[in-house]
């Protein structure tokens, strides 16, 4: 499921690019918003259906083989090993993913079975298959640990496929470590005879709502945010200001003024981490000081009130 720094992240992108294209259309920005976490989902789907395609791939060489006119003893009594792997028949067996993907039409390994093959042939070539195939312990374990690496070490990095995914929305390519990540997560949490279901794409409905909430609290009072802002930094001009800056720095405190239950300390951590990725070098330095200062005049101005656990 998503959490709540992708979400943070998701967010601001489109607050970046309304203001930025001083669009005022904040109905559609909102829509464009939830449609990309919505895609994200697909990205996701698809990874996990990647590795049943490739297997299916193989299972087509092995039958394709064993008809050969001079079929060798190879051809005809071959290593199943991954054709029997335990983790992907679960997700091959998933009724959960067949539905999703049925219902969102996302038939992308159809129309694009050239990519299925580059991974079935860069998985061929490597160690990790050959050793793979030639153990003898045929535990749930074994085929886990396989699978992982699988992903890791061929699917993820795969330069040809991060282009296909680019190529098809382009939202996905700030999306693609968080859905790696999020798919290694999945394949280490299986267990065996555990039918496979998919989960919810938000851990519940406040974190759904705070997406809405989130950017159109940060949009609609970001002048006056920006006027907060200035009144601390004093010895810079607005447009000194990095534009990824500002706009963590309005997303900060529009979550310091508008979600009592998140502590302070744990907003400005989140920020500071999200600009280590998306902004400049000395960018955590600067909205960590600013942060610090502004949630310490709202407290004192008691414009800061939080319940439960945002008092923590």
């Amino acid at each position: 499921m998503i959490n709540r720094r992708h979400i943070r992240v998701k967010v601001m992108q489109s607050v970046y690019a309304m203001l930025q294209s001083h669009n005022d259309d904040i109905i559609r920005e909102e829509k464009f918003l939830k449609h990309s976490i919505l895609k994200m989902y697909d990205l996701y789907v698809l990874n996990i259906q990647l590795l049943v395609e490739v297997q299916k791939l193989a299972a087509k060489k092995i039958a394709l083989s064993k008809k050969k006119i001079l079929a060798t003893k190879e051809d005809l009594n071959p290593n199943n090993k991954f054709l029997n792997n335990k983790v992907i028949n679960t997700f091959a067996e998933s009724i959960s993913i067949e539905g999703y993907i049925e219902l969102n039409g996302l038939n992308n390994w159809e129309e694009n079975e050239e990519y299925v093959k580059i991974i079935y042939d860069e998985l061929q070539k490597s160690d990790l298959y050959k050793k793979y195939l030639d153990t003898v312990d045929d535990s749930y374990k074994v085929d886990k640990a396989f699978v992982i690496d699988f992903f890791k070490e061929i699917i993820a990095p795969n330069d040809k496929l991060g282009e296909l995914f680019e190529d098809t929305m382009i939202s996905w390519v700030d999306d693609i470590p968080f859905v790696n990540t999020w798919v290694v997560k999945t394949l280490s949490k299986q267990k065996e005879d555990v039918t496979f279901i998919l989960s919810s794409l938000y851990k519940d409905k406040d974190d759904e709502e705070f997406v809405s909430k989130m950017f159109r609290k940060t949009v609609l009072k970001h002048k006056e945010y920006e006027l907060d802002i200035e009144e601390k930094t004093p010895n810079w001009e607005t447009e000194r200001i990095a534009g990824i800056d500002m706009i963590l720095i309005k997303m900060a405190i529009s979550e310091f003024l508008n979600f009592p239950s998140i502590p302070t300390r744990v907003t400005i951590n989140e920020y500071i981490e999200i600009s280590k990725d998306y902004s400049t070098e000395k960018s955590s330095y600067f909205i960590n000081g600013v942060l610090d200062k502004i949630s310490k005049e709202f407290i004192e101005n008691k414009r800061i009130v939080k319940i439960g656990r945002g008092l923590l």
